[in-house]
């Protein structure tokens, strides 16, 4: 793995989440999304940032991803398989710490992803986002993903929008 962005020598390592994983998850959720808790429903909010029972819950609908470093959970994405024939690839819990932001975090989180697709014969990744989380919705664009008019577009309140990337498959 490049160390592109990163500090001198630290590594960061992208592993399959675990049930003991949850809380910690929960938590880089929590903490990645709290400075935009006022732009937030309150239920909207409460969607986004998850229990870690909520998290244990994902397990069953997908596989969920931590991207670790010196032995601390700093980021985290999950994704399920959706449409009829499982072809779609919806990525959803997708989060970076404040303090691990520009370090190429969700990339290698997003390089998973579509590693994933690819293995399971996905034709599109999708996710929805809030219109206010530019980093975000950048670092998306650079890997692909584009706006379309599919929806939902509302998180109990909270904007939508939902982006999606076509799986090319070429690595």
């Amino acid at each position: 793995m490049s160390n592109e962005g990163r500090n001198e020598g630290e590594q960061i390592e992208i592993r399959l989440a675990v049930p003991n994983d949850a809380e910690a998850i929960a938590v880089v959720l929590l903490e990645s999304f709290v400075e935009f808790k006022a732009i937030y429903t309150d239920e909207g909010i409460a969607a986004t940032t998850v229990t870690s029972q909520n998290v244990l819950d994902r397990f069953r609908e997908g596989p969920l991803w931590v991207a670790v470093s010196e032995g601390a959970i700093i980021g985290t994405a999950s994704a399920v398989l959706k449409d009829e024939k499982g072809d779609s690839l919806y990525v959803r819990g997708m989060a970076v710490l404040p303090s691990a932001r520009g370090r190429g975090v969700g990339r290698s989180l997003l390089n998973e992803l579509d590693r994933y697709a690819v293995a399971h014969n996905c034709n599109r990744m999708f996710l929805s986002t809030t219109p206010f989380l530019d980093r975000a919705i950048r670092l998306y664009e650079r890997f692909g993903f584009r706006r379309t008019d599919e929806g939902p577009h509302d998180l109990f309140g909270t904007p939508l929008f939902t982006m999606e990337k076509v799986v090319s498959g070429k690595h």
